[in-house]
C-alpha cells in the first residue's frame, strides 16, 4: 500500500477517538482512567517477564501510553540489552531482524506508533507467528536472500521466537473490527493472540481529565505553583481550540510561561491554538 494511503487511513482512524460523547461524571472518568493505566502497568510487567507473549495498547497519541510502558522497560532493562523499541516506519526485513535478535526468553520488542506493519502482509504474518499460542513459535523466512544480524552473522531461515511483543498504537482495533474495516481480519488475529487494552479515552473530557491526572502526578513539578496554575488555566479555558490535545502541548505552553510570564498567553494563542 502506498505510504500516502496509509497515512490518510491512519488520520481518519485517529481522529475518531475524540468524536464520542460520554454521560460519565468527571469523577467516573478519573476513576476509569486510573484503573486503565494501572492495568496497563500491570500488563507491561507481565509482558517483560514473559508471562504474556503479546500486548496491544490502544489509545490516542500524546496522553501517556508510551510513557507508562517505557517506565516499566527502563526498570526492567535499564541498559537496553534485552529490549528494543521500534518507532515509525519499518520494513518486513527490519522486523525479521528485530525478532531474531530478541528471540530469547526475557527479550521484548516494542512497536511504538509503527503502524505501517499492519499494512504489509509479510510483516503481519511474522507478527502472527511471534505471538502464536503454540508451544513453539517458529518464524520462517524462506527466500533466496540472506540476511545478517547486527554482529554480521548470517541469520537462519527459520528460528524459534521466545520473546515478547508489545504494540503501542493509536488504532482503536475493537472499533475497527466491529465496523468491518479492511484490516479487521488481521486485527482480529492479533487481538486473539495478544492481551488487548483500550485505554478508554474517547472524548475530549477524557483527554482533559487524563492531562489533569498526569500534571497532578508530577508532569510540571519543575515549575512553580503559580506557573502551573497559569498553564492549566490556559489549557482548560482554551481546550477546544488546542492544536493538539496532548501532554506535549501542555509542556509547550509551560515553556512559554517560563520564558515570558507577561506575554505567554499571547504567545500560546498564536502558536498553540487553532485560528490563534
Amino acid at each position: 500500500m502506498p505510504r500516502g494511503v496509509y497515512n490518510r487511513d491512519k488520520a481518519r482512524n485517529v481522529s475518531s477517538f475524540a468524536q464520542a460523547v460520554s454521560n460519565e461524571t468527571d469523577e467516573q472518568i478519573e476513576a476509569k482512567l486510573h484503573e486503565r493505566f494501572t492495568v496497563l502497568s500491570d500488563l507491561a510487567y507481565a509482558a517483560v517477564d514473559g508471562t504474556i507473549r503479546g500486548l496491544i495498547v490502544s489509545g490516542p497519541a500524546g496522553l501517556g501510553k508510551s510513557f507508562t510502558v517505557e517506565q516499566v522497560l527502563n526498570e526492567y532493562d535499564p541498559e537496553g540489552v534485552r529490549s528494543t523499541q521500534i518507532k515509525g516506519y519499518v520494513r518486513a526485513t527490519g522486523l525479521l531482524r528485530a525478532l531474531y535478535e530478541h528471540r530469547h526468553p526475557g527479550c521484548v520488542v516494542v512497536f511504538d506508533d509503527a503502524d505501517s506493519i499492519f499494512f504489509d502482509d509479510v510483516s503481519l504474518n511474522l507478527i502472527k507467528a511471534a505471538t502464536d499460542s503454540s508451544d513453539k513459535r517458529m518464524i520462517s523466512w524462506m527466500t533466496e536472500a540472506k540476511f545478517e544480524d547486527q554482529d554480521g552473522d548470517i541469520m537462519p531461515r527459520r528460528f524459534q521466537f521466545n520473546g515478547t511483543v508489545i504494540f503501542i498504537t493509536n488504532y482503536d482495533m475493537d472499533a475497527m473490527i466491529d465496523k468491518g474495516h479492511k484490516l479487521a481480519p488481521h486485527f482480529g488475529a492479533l487481538v486473539s493472540r495478544s492481551h488487548y487494552i483500550d485505554l478508554a479515552m474517547k472524548t475530549k473530557r477524557d483527554y482533559l481529565i487524563r492531562i489533569k491526572q498526569v500534571v497532578k502526578a508530577g508532569l510540571l513539578d519543575d515549575y512553580t505553583e503559580e506557573q502551573k496554575s497559569d498553564v492549566m488555566n490556559f489549557v482548560i479555558k482554551n481546550f477546544d481550540r488546542l492544536r493538539e490535545t496532548s501532554l506535549r502541548m501542555v509542556l509547550k505552553i509551560a515553556k512559554l510561561r517560563r520564558a515570558n510570564a507577561t506575554r505567554f498567553e499571547s504567545l500560546a494563542k498564536v502558536t498553540c491554538l487553532k485560528n490563534g
